[in-house]
């Protein structure tokens, strides 16, 4: 299957230092899709191979096994001067500055439009605005020297978003900035994300900025332990806390359940659960409606209409039982499901769980 034009898709990577038995793996069967407009959070304790991918993705190093596709290029088996093509569309922040010392802020800027057709002016005029952007108006002129740390990862910064590319890699790029100055970074970032639809990966140990993210992956030991979809995990949250078996969950305890909630997709008419069938999972609507029905003596009855934001498929798993009634997509139809296993692990979880089941099994 052909990659989608629009995204990152990274599969089954293994990247590891070192030869024989010396080698030492650094990253494991990585696996990741990333569409345009995301911005990327990449968190995990030093050594777990956040870098490491970061290079991989931006073609800085080259790939040992798998595969990575960058909005329809494929990295793997690139000659040299293709993947210095590749990094002309690829802003790159790095924790080290890497500015030239003898130039000024904004000759360093203009650098990264050396290698677009602009005239002179023009790169004048969008060296001094980016940097004006950043804060550092009154330090366009000044060479790194004479810059704090801040002030030149700033001036890092600038030179890596100037030409609005597809995608930014950052590495810790709030690290050596104030709360104000970071906050001015990510607010560049969210704009080049939501108005170019340029794709940011982030890797930091900055929490500050931990709101910004589309979604948050976190790496551990060179595997991916976590990937967390920030909105949709805030939209489940909403939901599932009003759901009687789940509240008064802490937001961790929450934010765990809507992690292992996986979104499906019903066409209207279509059957999601049958009476007297088992019951293995538990379903939150997120668009759409439903129809349940009730059948009796070979006639059946609608006994209700679910709609976005409601939940069904409790009471069996609850009480053991097959289903009490068929659910059917009454348009088309978005859920997200969690299984009976972890439905019944996250209750049990809970230090009420005797009192929210009792409730539970009489409401409904």
């Amino acid at each position: 299957m052909t990659p989608p034009t629009d995204s990152i898709v990274v599969r089954d990577v293994n990247h590891h230092f070192g030869n024989g038995e010396s080698a030492k793996q650094v990253l494991g069967k990585i696996n990741l899709q990333i569409p345009r407009g995301q911005i990327i959070i990449m968190t995990g304790p030093s050594g777990s191979g956040k870098t490491t991918l970061l290079t991989l993705i931006g073609a800085l190093r080259s790939l040992q096994q798998g595969s990575i596709s960058l909005f329809g290029t494929e990295l793997r088996g690139l000659a040299l001067i293709q993947q210095v093509q590749v990094r002309r569309n690829i802003g790159f922040i790095f924790h080290a500055h890497n500015l030239f010392e003898s130039l000024t802020a904004r000759q360093n800027v203009h650098m990264a439009l050396e290698l677009h057709d602009l005239a002179a002016a023009e790169k004048h005029r969008l060296a001094t605005q980016i940097l004006t952007e950043l804060g550092l108006a009154e330090r366009m002129d000044y060479r790194p020297g004479r810059l704090s740390g801040g002030q030149r990862q700033r001036v890092a910064i600038a030179r890596a978003v100037v030409n609005n590319p597809g995608l930014i890699l950052a590495d810790e790029p709030t690290a050596a900035l104030d709360k104000d100055s970071g906050r001015e970074v990510i607010n560049l970032l969210k704009r080049l994300a939501a108005e170019q639809r340029s794709t940011i990966i982030i890797v930091t140990h900055d929490n500050r900025i931990m709101d910004a993210a589309d979604r948050i992956i976190n790496l551990t030991d060179g595997a991916i332990g976590s990937d967390l979809d920030v909105k949709r995990t805030l939209y489940i949250c909403q939901f599932i806390k009003g759901c009687p078996m789940f509240s008064g969950m802490s937001l961790n305890d929450l934010t765990d359940v809507a992690q292992h909630m996986v979104p499906e997709s019903f066409n209207a008419g279509a059957t999601i659960i049958r009476q007297g069938d088992v019951g293995d999972r538990f379903y939150l609507i997120y668009r759409g409606t439903v129809s349940v029905s009730v059948s009796k003596d070979g006639a059946a009855r609608n006994v209700a209409e679910l709609q976005s934001g409601d939940f069904f498929g409790e009471a069996a798993l609850l009480r053991d039982e097959p289903r009490n009634a068929t659910v059917t997509a009454a348009t088309d139809l978005e859920t997200f499901s969690l299984s009976k296993d972890r439905f019944l692990a996250a209750l049990r979880s809970h230090k009420s769980f005797e009192e929210q089941l009792t409730a539970t099994l009489f409401v409904r």
